[in-house]
C-alpha cells in the first residue's frame, strides 16, 4: 500500500506542510516535492507519474511522491517523529 504525503503526515501526527518542510531539511525531497534520491530511497519512496488529456491544452503530465508501507517507520525515524498507533480494528470483535 502506498500513501500520499498528506496521508503519511496524518499517520505521523503532523500537517502535510510540516512533513514536506522536515523532509526537505533532511534532503529527502527536492524543490518539486519529489524524492531527491529516488534510487537510494526506492524501498521507501517512489514517484507516481500521471497524465490526462485536456481538451484545450492537450496532454497534461504530473508527478507526485508516494510513500511505501516500509517508508512510514523509516520516515518517523529519519524525522524523529512518534508513529501514531492506528485505532483498534473492531470489525472482527465477537
Amino acid at each position: 500500500m502506498e500513501r500520499t504525503l498528506a496521508q503519511t503526515a496524518k499517520q505521523l501526527g503532523i500537517s502535510r506542510n510540516e512533513l514536506i518542510r522536515r523532509m526537505r531539511e533532511k534532503e529527502l525531497l527536492n524543490e518539486r516535492n519529489l524524492p531527491r534520491y529516488p534510487t537510494r530511497d526506492r524501498e521507501y519512496l517512489r514517484i507516481k507519474e500521471g497524465k490526462w488529456y485536456h481538451p484545450t491544452s492537450g496532454m497534461q503530465y504530473s508527478e507526485s511522491t508516494r510513500v511505501k508501507q516500509a517508508g512510514i517507520p523509516w520516515l518517523a525515524e529519519r524525522l524523529a517523529l512518534q508513529l501514531q498507533t492506528p485505532p483498534e480494528d473492531k470489525r472482527y470483535a465477537a
